[in-house]
């Protein structure tokens, strides 16, 4: 069974194999309030499996991130099926089990300033809602055609905390804390056309941002800002 706070530290120890590249935290729950996460991209497909499996072993709440294609189905098969995981394939995740904690706090609210900004938009998504908070998501409400954004007022103003996901020139965030009465965290995206700068470019943007209250994250951090969000969203 796995528990939504981790066991112990002592409690679990992990196999010779696991120890010789990964130590996982064994009290991050009990320590923090939240999940373990594992980022996966620099990681074998053996190695992914091996810490799926050591997950499984000791029931513990996980977010795995920034899965390649090819680690998806040994990780699901080390995961097992009861209880499931979820594979959100758009926002390169799994989260085991796949029932997100009860929820608590406040509403988070993500937006994505354009459908290609939605796949880190959705991680940030995903990994807010399975550390308890209820999440919605407002897509496709970039300033070229502000009127989108206008239309979804009061879901915007009803959250604890609005996550802003934007590429090109990345003015969205900015845009949206001038509108509502809680913190915004600003998501660059790497998404736009070569003055973008692979992301740099709306970084900056959010970092200059002329109204108060937003806070950034780094280029593409969907986990990131889905966290922070999260634990804004808490009390």
């Amino acid at each position: 069974m796995p528990a939504d706070e981790e066991r112990p530290g002592g409690s679990w120890s992990p196999p010779e194999a696991l120890a010789s590249f990964a130590q996982l935290d064994d009290d991050r729950g009990a320590r923090r309030g939240y999940a373990e996460a594992v980022f996966c991209e620099g990681k074998t497909v053996e190695q992914v499996a091996a810490i799926a499996a050591a997950v499984r072993e000791r029931g513990a709440r996980t977010l795995f991130t920034r899965l390649r294609p090819e680690q998806v189905a040994p990780l699901l098969a080390a995961l097992g099926e009861d209880p499931a995981a979820l594979h959100v394939p758009e926002a390169r995740l799994v989260a085991w089990p796949a029932e997100p904690p009860a929820r608590s706090g406040g509403l988070v609210v993500v937006v994505a300033a354009g459908t290609s900004d939605l796949p880190v938009a959705r991680e940030a998504a995903v990994t807010a809602a399975h550390l308890g908070r209820e999440v919605r998501e407002v897509v496709d409400v970039g300033v070229a055609g502000l009127h989108r954004v206008l239309g979804h007022l009061d879901l915007l103003r009803s959250a604890r905390v609005v996550v802003v996901a934007a590429g090109m020139d990345g003015a969205l965030p900015g845009v949206v804390a001038g509108l509502v009465p809680c913190p915004v965290v600003a998501l660059p995206t790497s998404v736009g056309y070569g003055a973008s700068f692979a992301g740099v470019a709306p970084l900056l943007t959010m970092l200059t941002a002329c109204a108060p209250g937003v806070g950034v994250v780094g280029i593409d951090n969907g986990y990131g800002a889905g966290h922070l969000a999260a634990q804004i969203a808490a009390s």
